[in-house]
Order: structure tokens, then sequence, then C-alpha cells
């Protein structure tokens, strides 16, 4: 049983990690930031947003380190 907790204790995801990553926006920036374009555009659902927020990543060579959050807030309404 000891042998077992310790196996799937390995597996076990750290959000942090994965919020901390260079590719990412940390978790409290995101969240303003989707809540600030939704009420800039509410006609757009989260998911929309969420796409847009992608294309500018991929736009940006795969990444949204480098950009100021009021910058990617500015590119995902331009596509908005």
């Amino acid at each position: 049983e000891n042998s077992v907790q310790k196996t799937s204790a390995s597996y076990t995801i750290d959000s942090s990690d994965i919020f901390n990553s260079p590719y990412a926006l940390n978790l409290s920036s995101f969240t303003k930031l989707i809540n600030k374009l939704q009420a800039m555009h509410p006609e757009a659902s989260r998911d929309k947003i969420v796409e847009a927020l992608q294309q500018v990543r991929k736009n940006n060579k795969g990444m949204l380190c480098g950009l100021s959050i009021s910058t990617i807030g500015e590119r995902t309404s331009a596509i908005l």
C-alpha cells in the first residue's frame, strides 16, 4: 500500500508548474485578463476569448512571454 501511494504521488501535477511556465500566463493574470476581455466583449463566449488568446500566442512564435498583459489584451481584442 505504501509503495502504491509513493508511485501515484510521483504522477501528481503541480498547477504552479503549469502557470509558471514561460509559455503561459500565471493563473491570477489569466483570470484578470479573461474577466477584462469578457467585460469588453460581452458578445464573446469564454471559449471564444480563450481561442483568441491562443491565436495571439501562436502569432507570437508560440509564446506569451515578452508581451505585457495590456498588449496581450489589445491583440486579443483585435482578434475578437
